[in-house]
């Protein structure tokens, strides 16, 4: 089935108030946006996070600058262009313009049921769960409220997706439907299918390595797309569901959390996919004895090592290539697993050699040099709990 794409005006739409933008399995790397660390220093940094009522702006020094109240819970994903954060609402993505002057503004991609956005190279795909379109826009484009043409594609079926773009255009999506999704298939600049995979049950979590490589996440392994062509990389189990990635562009291996047990319960996870996309090698590595994480809770190093929130508060960096822990630095209270995804317990972004890190418990946002460990700053008791983070 050849696709229908579209070149057309992004349009601005009026504020709504928020309603709930609900995932219903552990949301994917794809929602921090940007699948490669930055690797300079986070100069001028703004962080955007949500509590419940509000959307907060914090400049790097963790300071709060703007308030811009928002009813219920909502996602933030960074835009692509280092200065726009998307959040979701009712009628799509609303474009928050963290400039020295931060706004949220009145522009709106239009999309039904906005779900994961996924920055990659000059573009940045948005993924319509309630309908199966991609939007995708080259997001330095993107100027304060005056929105850049987009290109739009759909889907077969609406389905809890996730698309990326890669550098020569070609668009990689979900396929499925709202009961169950099986593959991704690729679509190149005219909309025409030229590969296809159904050999990834349950396909959630998406990013692209080196050599623009990219690697979708499964129940059984890794989907990967190489040089037009997919192959599958099986999971050391039988059962092994990786549903988030991370991945940079200097290294083959792509980070994810992982779960070989079907008939878990909670959202702690205490192993972590290392997919090697040179060797076509699945190894799994353990975190310290006792010490979990969520979605939230991973990301890469300016190493390209791992880097993992652990429920102790600590935290541990991992070798993306052999698993083996290189160091733990202690940085909040321990902490229990949510009993809802959604609910606020503690996350982490990486950008350049700083984490940033939630304190739920304490209302605070840390800001931790990486190659000490040591905390540079800490915010001020926030107006609310934090929960979902971005660094723009």
């Amino acid at each position: 089935m050849t696709p229908r794409t579209a070149l057309v005006p992004a349009t601005l739409l009026g504020a709504t108030a928020l309603l709930l933008t609900g995932c219903t399995a552990a949301p994917s790397g794809a929602d921090r946006a940007d699948d490669r660390p930055d690797t300079t220093a986070p100069d001028g940094a703004r962080i955007v996070v949500t509590y419940d009522g509000g959307l907060l702006t914090l400049d790097q020094d963790l300071r709060v600058v703007a308030d811009d109240p928002i009813d219920g819970f909502t996602r933030v994903n960074p835009a692509g262009d280092g200065r726009h954060v998307l959040v979701t609402v009712p009628s799509g993505f609303r474009v928050l313009d963290t400039a020295a002057d931060p706004a949220l503004t009145d522009a709106v991609f239009p999309a039904d049921t906005g779900g994961h956005a996924v920055v990659h190279g000059d573009t940045t795909a948005l993924f319509a769960d309630g309908t199966g379109d991609v939007t995708v826009f080259e997001h330095d484009d993107l100027d304060g409220d005056r929105l850049p043409e987009t290109r739009t594609t759909t889907s077969e079926a609406a389905h809890h997706g996730v698309a990326i773009q890669l550098e020569d255009g070609t668009l990689l999506t979900t396929v499925g439907t709202e009961a169950s999704r099986s593959g991704v298939r690729a679509l190149d600049e005219d909309g025409t299918e030229t590969a296809r995979s159904e050999s990834c049950p349950n396909v959630h979590g998406e990013g692209a390595v080196e050599d623009e490589v990219a690697v979708f996440g499964c129940t059984d392994g890794a989907l990967v797309f190489r040089d037009g062509t997919f192959t599958k990389i099986d999971a050391p189990t039988t059962y092994g569901r990786t549903g988030n990635l991370f991945t940079t562009e200097s290294s083959p291996i792509a980070v994810g959390d992982y779960n070989d047990d079907p008939d878990s319960e909670g959202y702690l996870l205490d192993q972590v996919a290392l997919i090697d996309t040179a060797t076509d090698e699945y190894r799994v590595a353990d975190l310290p004895e006792g010490v979990g994480f969520t979605f939230r809770d991973l990301a890469r190093g300016p190493g390209d090592e791992a880097v993992v929130l652990g429920s102790d508060g600590a935290l541990h960096t991992m070798d993306e290539q052999t698993g083996e822990l290189l160091a733990s630095y202690p940085v909040i209270d321990a902490w229990q697993g949510p009993a809802e995804w959604q609910d606020a317990h503690p996350a982490l972004k990486v950008v350049g050699d700083v984490a940033y890190v939630t304190d739920p418990a304490e209302r605070k946002v840390h800001a931790v040099d990486l190659t000490t460990g040591a905390v540079r700053t800490s915010s001020d008791v926030l107006p609310g709990v934090p929960n979902e983070i971005a660094v723009a």
